[in-house]
């Protein structure tokens, strides 16, 4: 090949590699984001789908007023993983149609997906699954046998 040639194959396959990261560098400027309740959503999804399971403790339910006007609802509950106590809370204002508040009771044990390798990044519950039990556990009740004291023996 000339040396012209070899000039030219070299100017045009820059112009491609400065062309393909100018239009890299459009695309990362002008893409839409992912809004924060958006990051929030997938962040449950993947608790949901990978998550491991713990048992915990509901300590809480509470509201607060936000910046915006509106009232946030809070779940407070708090895990034991490998001798450290975890306690966290979690936003479910807007899952209000999965979550009956007045359902909840503080001090009810509860199931909490958590990620292996970051366990504090965990939920109690999310749009396609609950921690969340209805009531305590029943346990079975101990049926009185044939008494063995011999006071009680006619």
């Amino acid at each position: 090949m000339p040396f012209n040639a070899i000039r030219a194959l070299e100017i045009a396959a820059g112009a491609v590699v400065v062309a393909g990261i100018g239009a890299a560098g459009y695309w990362l400027l002008l893409r839409k984001r992912p809004t924060p309740e958006e990051l929030e959503v997938a962040r449950r999804q993947m608790l949901t789908q990978s998550g491991r399971l713990i048992d915990g403790t509901l300590l809480d339910v509470s509201e607060f007023p936000s910046e915006d006007g509106r009232k946030l609802t809070m779940l407070l509950y708090e895990y034991r993983m490998g001798g450290v106590d975890y306690q966290c809370n979690q936003d479910v204002t807007d899952m209000l149609t999965q979550v009956d508040v007045g359902a909840i009771r503080a001090g009810f044990p509860c199931s909490v997906r958590y990620q292996p390798g970051n366990p504090q990044n965990s939920i109690v519950v999310s749009e396609k699954w609950s921690g969340l039990r209805a009531s305590l556990p029943v346990l079975p009740g101990y049926e009185r046998g044939p008494s063995f004291d011999r006071r009680s023996a006619g």
